[in-house]
């Protein structure tokens, strides 16, 4: 089941799966709390919450209309390759386009994901970068409007 969840119902799998075993203290983002922002997770049939991801209203330079940051998109490794990750997305897609009327959502994809944000239609934008402690990166855009 998807459904909306608080910034605090993702710390556990941000930890776990983002931030190898960093405290929970650790694993929050600038701007988890605002309003503009919102997270969606995916319950397995026990209520566990085994896949997430965090959007925040936030502009990407050089490109106009309302844009907003996809963070912290982390699934549980028992259920990885499962389709729940496509789904979850998809949700928050949905939502970003229609009930928010969002142009774009855009991200920093580690490189394990580059291949999973394409097949949804993500196009990259930047060189690889690194994020120190995190690893490479690039950005990338998928258009929603």
């Amino acid at each position: 089941m998807i459904r909306f969840i608080n910034a605090q119902e993702t710390l556990s799998l941000r930890s776990a799966v983002l931030r190898v075993g960093a405290p929970l203290s650790d694993c929050h983002f600038q701007g988890d709390n605002l309003e503009t922002t919102f997270h969606m997770g995916y319950l397995s049939g026990d209520g566990d919450t085994v896949c997430i991801l965090t959007c925040q209203l936030e502009a990407l330079e050089g490109h106009p209309g309302t844009g907003y940051r996809l963070r912290g998109m982390a699934t549980h490794p028992d259920w990885r390759g499962k389709g729940i990750g496509t789904e979850l997305l998809n949700a928050a897609i949905n939502h970003l386009a229609t009930g928010l009327m969002a142009d774009y959502l855009w991200c920093n994809a580690r490189r394990v994901a580059y291949d999973f944000y394409r097949q949804l239609g993500f196009t990259t934008l930047s060189a690889e970068f690194e994020i120190p402690g995190i690893g490479p990166h690039s950005v990338m855009h998928l258009a929603l409007n």
